[in-house]
């Protein structure tokens, strides 16, 4: 139960602090810009992408086309005179005001992401400041493991990429303190 309540908590904080982050400080804008002509490249995507949902890379080169020494070649020098961009595209477009949906999903992976978190806390047996070296290492992990690929592989922007690095480290070591005392408490003696 201890394990569970200190979960819940975490993920709480590990909220609360993305809220913050994003409201109220830069963290999450970081990276993002606006385009020069927003019509242009909307009136394009559909055109251009189809309609198939789904990620992106321009300029591209198909898997199937990989082995051909020409085909690399053409993409090779289409890439270097080329914009390159990564495209999340849905093409029935969606509403991003109402973020109810995406809420409730964020609250949802925050708090398994803690729970996952306080059974290794809890696991390990160790101190205060051990469970948050733990906290601290596994959003270093997280970070490494995925956005530092996003960065080196797929061109994200180092700023925006930093910005999570922030974003994690700050999130996880608040929620990790919370986390850390919840565990540590000791149980309530019990009557004979």
């Amino acid at each position: 139960m201890r394990i569970l309540i200190a979960g819940i908590i975490g993920g709480i904080v590990m909220f609360v602090w993305g809220a913050v982050a994003h409201m109220a400080l830069p963290l999450g804008s970081i990276g993002i810009h606006q385009p020069a002509d927003e019509s242009a490249v909307l009136g394009t995507l559909r055109q251009g992408l189809g309609a198939e949902p789904g990620v992106y890379i321009l300029p591209s080169l198909a898997p199937q086309h990989m082995s051909d020494p020409a085909a690399v070649k053409a993409y090779a020098d289409k890439a270097k005179a080329s914009p390159y961009a990564w495209v999340v595209y849905l093409p029935q477009g969606e509403d991003m005001t109402q973020m109810g949906a995406q809420l409730q999903r964020q609250w949802a992976s925050d708090t398994l992401g803690a729970l996952a978190l306080a059974f290794l806390m809890g696991w390990a047996g160790l101190g205060f400041r051990r469970r948050l070296a733990i906290a601290v290492a596994a959003a270093l992990f997280a970070w490494l493991s995925v956005l530092a690929p996003y960065w080196n592989w797929y061109r994200f922007p180092l700023d925006l990429s930093l910005a999570a690095l922030v974003e994690q480290v700050v999130g996880w070591l608040l929620a990790g303190a919370a986390m850390a005392w919840w565990i540590g408490r000791r149980e309530p003696k019990r009557l004979p």
